[in-house]
């Protein structure tokens, strides 16, 4: 049994990509997209029939419209190929904007279903600020399930569940990239890997959080920078995979074993429990307790740019056709 396959047994397996095309060899459940995946996949010679057409369809539309038909698109083919749910997301710009990320959101889902696609089958992913978290709670009232991303800390975990959004990506190797440059040339690398491991460890805390005060949400280890740390997490509710470490998987036949959870998909590991009550968040507390841990700050604030800059990049490739 390869890796890839036994991971299985424990954790829903989520394709990281919005190259469709590499999809089906790694027979994932799920599928999740990022402006960075697409902007990627639409500078591929393959793909590039698949801009053409979408941007000529809807010439003289506005932009903004045009490029949620793009993401749209893509989720369409990629839903084609797998049996469960595409994550799309909304623009970046919007994340300090509750009302028009649920406006944006709101109109994702209404070009999916004018394609045919069930609300089911659709995450719309929102960057969990506190504004961010607002939007998806409305959403999630309306029917619309969300995927929180761009999420580094407990305390962002913590006012997801409490808004009782469909599902968290917590970001592992962006968590471990932060405290590897924090620690420079003190870095062991041996000593941090696997369980200790400060993306793992951070998931691992936020997955007991919620088995322990019976929080709903699913949680899904995102931003993989290693096979280690997705071994790590075997057992997690989901996990989220680029193409190069799902074939990766599919190329070990190592043994890999559950390194979180138990017999079922509610318990809670008892020797695991944490020294910790539940929490509710109002906005201030929310703000401060964010704003107590640098890493997630940083972190969060770097990614909606990012995402933000790849935004206007796939932007401008729509306008120069």
């Amino acid at each position: 049994m390869t890796q890839l396959e036994s991971l299985r047994q424990f954790t829903t397996v989520v394709a990281d990509t919005g190259d469709f095309r590499q999809l089906a060899q790694f027979k994932p459940q799920d599928a999740t997209t990022n402006p960075s995946l697409i902007l990627k996949a639409v500078q591929k010679p393959e793909y590039e029939p698949l801009l053409a057409d979408t941007v000529n369809r809807y010439r003289g539309r506005e932009l903004d419209e045009t490029m949620d038909r793009l993401l749209v698109r893509f989720g369409c083919e990629i839903l084609s190929i797998i049996p469960g749910r595409v994550s799309t997301e909304v623009d970046a710009r919007l994340s300090f904007d509750t009302h028009a990320t649920v406006a944006r959101g709101e109109r994702i889902i209404k070009l999916y279903q004018a394609e045919g696609v069930h609300i089911d089958r659709v995450l719309i992913k929102i960057a969990a600020t506190w504004e961010g978290i607002q939007a998806a709670a409305q959403l999630e009232r309306r029917g619309i399930h969300t995927n929180l991303t761009l999420l580094f800390s407990l305390c962002q975990a913590v006012a997801c569940g409490q808004a009782e959004v469909q599902l968290i990506s917590p970001f592992v190797g962006r968590i471990y990239d932060w405290y590897k440059k924090a620690a420079g040339s003190a870095w062991d690398e041996g000593a941090m890997a696997g369980a200790n491991d400060p993306g793992v460890r951070s998931v691992r805390e936020i997955y007991q959080y919620y088995k322990q005060f019976g929080i709903a949400t699913e949680v899904m280890g995102a931003s993989f920078r290693n096979v280690g740390q997705i071994t790590a997490l075997a057992g997690c509710d989901l996990l989220t995979i680029s193409p190069d470490l799902l074939a990766t998987l599919a190329a070990s036949n190592e043994p890999l074993q559950r390194a979180m959870g138990g017999a079922t998909a509610t318990s809670v590991d008892a020797d695991k429990l944490l020294d910790a009550t539940a929490t509710r968040y109002d906005e201030p507390g929310f703000r401060y307790a964010l704003n107590e841990d640098a890493m997630a700050t940083e972190k969060l604030a770097e990614g909606v740019r990012a995402f933000a800059a790849d935004a206007i990049k796939l932007e401008k490739l729509v306008l120069a056709l």
